[in-house]
């Protein structure tokens, strides 16, 4: 077996989003030319139903104005290139407007392959692009060979769609010398449009066809081996940037997590704005209050909030919230210095629901 089909085998592991990053940093992501086509070919199709007309008209308005007072121009190369120069003008004006729709149907076959990337990598002068060598086994590689045999494959296939469509007009097309021009010109437009839409609907499979097949060999070229997964683990962990966010992810799991914690709390203590203290506290389950919940600022708006839609009681005790924030973490028992204070609103708080007014907050 050759070493790049040794490489290929050990290669078991789905791309990391990281390498798909870079992937796109340096130019190599997916990309179908054939959706871009077909793009382009849609556009050129709505340019043509929408334009042809005013095309055709403009077409022969100016060529019928041109013949009709050409024994009027002098004779004279700058006046012939001045009525031509204003004839021709006329014309490319109308012809812009599909010359723009297919450029826009090129732009958007490749912005929704990959969006917006702009990507020095591949206009870097590389000495295997201008090596004729290189050049010679990059003409004659497998990659063009199959290039040129799919080029056939789409010919053959436009060719049987258009003959299709033709094939049970031809003896429409044979009397149609005989016929008047505008009767000609309604005929051909006619079967122009049947036959583009036909070539149409066979490039929809052919793009769509082409499309998968390059996503599915982008996605295994790119696979890994299970040690260069490792090893990227590894140089993402020491990454400040990738341990910032870590960082940033685990406290806000945490956070969320202690934040489904507060409608199980027995009482807020509050500052009582600045400060939030969430305790639980279970008669004969636990033997001393625990805080489930705390924050500052916003945080600590927020556990009110919650607090206030369940129906827990908040007591304003500032001392208190600032000393079990400083001297407590989330699932800390509170410290024996507070036994008493705390002791004292858990049974402020029990009379407080007996009495039936567990949402009560006092002042």
């Amino acid at each position: 077996m050759a070493e790049g089909d040794q490489d290929d085998a050990q290669k078991t592991e789905e791309p990391t989003a990281r390498k798909l990053e870079e992937a796109v940093k340096k130019g190599d992501f997916p990309q179908s030319q054939e959706l871009k086509h077909w793009m382009m070919l849609v556009a050129g199709a709505f340019a043509f139903l929408f334009t042809s007309d005013l095309a055709v008209r403009t077409i022969r308005s100016e060529t019928a104005g041109f013949l009709a007072h050409a024994h009027e121009i002098p004779m004279d190369g700058y006046a012939v290139l001045g009525m031509m120069r204003d004839v021709g003008g006329n014309i490319l004006l109308v012809l812009l407007l599909p010359l723009a729709v297919l450029m826009i149907g090129a732009f958007a076959g490749n912005l929704v392959q990959n969006k917006l990337v702009f990507t020095a990598e591949k206009i870097k002068p590389k000495l295997d692009k201008i090596s004729p060598l290189a050049g010679a086994k990059r003409m004659f590689s497998a990659q063009r060979v199959a290039d040129f045999l799919k080029t056939l494959a789409k010919l053959l296939i436009v060719s049987i769609v258009v003959g299709l469509i033709l094939w049970p007009e031809a003896e429409t097309l044979v009397t149609l010398v005989r016929e008047p021009l505008i009767t000609t010109t309604a005929v051909i437009v006619s079967l122009s449009v049947k036959a583009m839409f036909g070539v149409i609907g066979a490039m929809t499979l052919v793009a769509g066809i082409d499309y998968i097949f390059q996503q599915t060999q982008h996605t295994k070229k790119m696979r890994m081996t299970k040690q260069e997964v490792k090893d990227e683990h590894k140089q993402m962990e020491g990454d400040p940037m990738v341990k910032q966010r870590l960082r940033q992810v685990r406290m806000e799991k945490s956070r969320k997590r202690m934040m489904a914690a507060v409608p199980q709390a027995s009482v807020i203590i509050t500052n009582p704005t600045h400060f939030a203290i969430a305790l639980k506290y279970s008669h004969g389950d636990m033997d001393v209050p625990v805080v489930i919940a705390k924050g500052v600022d916003a945080v600590a708006f927020r556990i009110r909030a919650v607090a206030e839609e369940h129906a827990i009681p908040l007591v304003e005790n500032p001392p208190l919230a600032r000393a079990l924030y400083a001297s407590t973490e989330v699932d800390d028992e509170i410290p024996a210095d507070h036994y008493q204070a705390v002791a004292q609103i858990i049974s402020y708080v029990l009379r407080l629901r007996r009495d039936g007014r567990a949402s009560y907050r006092p002042s």
